[in-house]
């Protein structure tokens, strides 16, 4: 967009949920990306004469939030809004023996835990998952009601359990690829690789369109995925009407107190990334 039109001084980037330490020069245009979850602050100043940006500072500046003395009047009206819900949040559900995390455009650990609950609690082959990264991130120990809130509340969290064919969940995997990896940014939708569970893939991201999905198999016996077979496949996060199941969040934290303990994957990565 900075290339293609003119006049912008500044953009202020998002939804990336990446930080820039610099910000990218466009022609004239700046573009800043100051990362989420209140880790970073960006300041930029600017030198504007004339009715023009003659030049810029700016400096990311890191939150530790720790060091820094809250707001009084809004850490009380924190502490009002959630007093009522606070022991519920604060329940311990159960343990984890890694970080969980969400990052990139693939499977992070978090989305590798919704996923194996998917897979355990409704009973599936494959399980599906948003490409999302918001919700913060846990380490080693206790997880909490509120830290499972943090990666799955959503208005449409429905843990739904169909049947699809190898040929339609190729079909799905392609489409959300294309809406990543098309070559033309206007045609590119946003969000991620949806995230998988029970299934291995290899993806060739620059690839064209219905070409990238290849060496789809089960992970539970390692057989190829057919193409007229029927799988049992079950997920979350359906825009459909009149999606029924149980609530993402309810199915997450049913697996983790059953398990008690959470721990990585014994299994490699089941995807692989061709031609990047």
């Amino acid at each position: 967009m900075a290339g293609r039109v003119r006049g912008i001084d500044v953009i202020l980037s998002g939804h990336t949920h990446d930080a820039i330490p610099e910000p990218v020069l466009v022609g004239e245009t700046i573009i800043v990306a100051s990362g989420s979850h209140g880790k970073f602050v960006s300041r930029v100043d600017l030198d504007v004469h004339d009715g023009r940006m003659m030049g810029f500072r700016h400096k990311l500046i890191p939150v530790f939030s720790d060091v820094i003395q809250p707001d009084a009047d809004m850490a009380s009206l924190i502490d009002e809004v959630r007093a009522p819900f606070a022991a519920e949040l604060e329940e311990v559900i159960g343990e984890t023996e890694e970080l969980l995390y969400r990052r990139g455009n693939f499977n992070g650990s978090w989305d590798d835990l919704i996923c194996d609950a998917i897979l355990s609690e409704r009973d599936a082959e494959i399980a599906l998952s948003p490409g999302v990264r918001w919700g913060a991130s846990v380490l080693p120990g206790p997880i909490t009601r509120e830290d499972i809130h943090s990666v799955t509340s959503m208005t449409y969290g429905q843990c739904y359990r169909t049947e699809m064919t190898g040929e339609t969940l190729k079909t799905v995997m392609e489409d959300v690829a294309d809406n990543i990896f098309n070559a033309d940014p206007y045609y590119q939708q946003g969000g991620d690789m949806v995230r998988v569970g029970g299934l291995a893939y290899t993806i060739e991201p620059t690839a064209a369109m219905g070409s990238r999905i290849s060496e789809l198999r089960l992970i539970g016996d390692g057989s190829p995925i057919d193409p007229s077979r029927t799988y049992v496949v079950g997920g979350w996060a359906l825009v459909n009407e009149g999606t029924e199941g149980p609530q993402i969040w309810d199915v997450v934290e049913n697996h983790i107190r059953n398990a008690g303990t959470v721990t990585a994957r014994a299994e490699a990565s089941p995807i692989t990334i061709k031609g990047l």
